[in-house]
């Protein structure tokens, strides 16, 4: 029975991966925030070019004048799992927890759209500040199969798997960018955020009997949770040519998740992990730009995000405070993008990012509601100036596919699989300059 138990509870551990997928993603995290950012892959700590840029580094609000930017973007990822038909007979009769339903799993709902706003004016000859509204995160999966069926409890109708199988999870926020120019050379920000988040999951009946919390675990709809933190950020202009940057987010500390406490460790706590950024933009050419960042997220702050998946007992059930997580470790990402102003019109850009891998091959078919394998993006933008106040801009980013393999050792034979993603966004705003 303790095998049993197990099998059931590792694989609960994939509805926590929901939350680590957003769009355009790295890992938890967007690859970027603002048009223009986007169409270098993220990559700009140290090159501000719209209202947006507080939410990469609050100092270079300064430097983008008086706007209003309001973008939209359309997010389409691909996403799915596949269940090798290898797991042999349950061992313990048609109602054994043994395997997954063999077979090829594709998520519905492929298109989603991402709205931003971004406003910004001048205090005075030193100072700016500005507002911004954007998503931070996201992920939707529904899978028409109730994929879980092997694991209903025989005699126990009520916590038996139902379809669709899947989740809903939305993060916005909400930031107030304050820069100050020190002197010539140096600019430091500050940006207090809100935020909210919800979240909803279906079809998990079956890990009722593995949580303290049974009746917090599926299928109570929408739960919302709130939270706050706050970015800081310095740039420093060396020479014409050389600009260094510098932005770090603290952890935002949100509310629990009060209708799936029995889901999530800690009593339904999912806060977001924090982030450090630092980068440089370098006129190569009065026309050319380069840009090169670094970021690094500190996923292993968050116990819901980095506690083991490894054996289970009494101690670490669903929902306690050693509850099982699925052992997502920090990860950095490397950017560079170049930005070629190629007449006092248009502007074009390119980027490219890579990532760290955020989980194992070991942990492969723990991850199948949320198959976060995205690790390597290309972008493409361009803003086109329509007049002296007007200006229309637009970025395409691609994140290429990743598949994953392996194998979970509680299954009988033992059962391979794999799961994947792949994505595309195009994203495009307009901007009233004001000033």
């Amino acid at each position: 029975m303790g095998g049993r138990c197990f099998g059931r509870t590792v694989l609960a551990v994939s509805l926590l991966s929901v939350m680590g997928v957003a769009q355009a993603t790295n890992g938890y995290s967007p690859t970027g925030f603002g048009t223009a950012n986007k169409g270098l892959a993220g990559a700009g700590v140290a090159l501000p070019q719209d209202a947006m840029a507080g939410a990469t580094n609050p100092a270079g609000n300064f430097f983008v004048g008086e706007r209003i930017d309001l973008g939209l973007a359309v997010f389409a990822p691909d996403r799915g799992f596949t269940a090798d038909d290898n797991a042999g007979p349950p061992p313990m009769g048609p109602g054994d927890p043994s395997s997954i339903p063999p077979g090829s799993y594709d998520s519905r709902n492929d298109y989603f759209l991402i709205p931003h706003f971004g406003w910004n004016t001048r205090i005075d000859d030193v100072s700016t500040i500005g507002v911004l509204v954007g998503a931070n995160g996201g992920m939707n999966t529904e899978y028409g199969d109730d994929v879980w069926r092997n694991f209903n409890n025989p005699g126990t109708p009520e916590n038996w798997a139902s379809s669709p199988t899947g989740v809903n999870f939305e993060q916005m926020f909400l930031g107030v960018p304050y820069a100050r120019k020190l002197n010539e050379q140096h600019t430091v920000g500050v940006m207090p955020i809100v935020a909210v988040q919800r979240f909803k999951a279906e079809g998990l009946e079956p890990f009722r009997n593995f949580s303290i919390h049974p009746d917090k675990v599926t299928n109570n709809g929408h739960d919302y949770s709130w939270g706050y933190g706050i970015r800081v950020g310095w740039l420093g202009q060396f020479n014409e040519r050389l600009t260094l940057g510098a932005s770090a987010q603290s952890r935002l500390y949100m509310t629990e998740f009060d209708d799936y406490k029995g889901l999530f460790a800690e009593e339904g706590d999912f806060d977001v992990p924090p982030t450090v950024t630092a980068g440089l933009s370098f006129k190569m050419t009065p026309e050319v730009t380069l840009v090169a960042d670094w970021q690094r997220i500190f996923y292993s702050d968050v116990d819901a995000l980095s506690n083991s998946n490894g054996s289970f007992g009494p101690g670490n059930l669903l929902g306690s405070d050693d509850g099982l997580g699925f052992g997502w470790e920090d990860i950095n990402i490397f950017k560079l993008g170049v930005q070629w102003q190629y007449d006092p019109r248009l502007t074009l850009r390119a980027g490219v990012s890579h990532a760290d891998e955020l989980f194992d091959n070991a942990e492969a078919l723990f991850n199948i509601l949320a198959p976060a394998t995205v690790r390597t993006h290309a972008s493409l933008g361009a803003t086109y100036r329509v007049d002296e106040s007007n200006n229309i801009s637009f970025a395409y980013t691609r994140a290429f596919n990743e598949e994953i393999d392996g194998t979970n050792p509680t299954f009988t034979g033992p059962q391979t699989g794999s799961v994947e993603m792949d994505q595309h966004e195009l994203e495009v705003s307009w901007t009233w300059l004001f000033d």
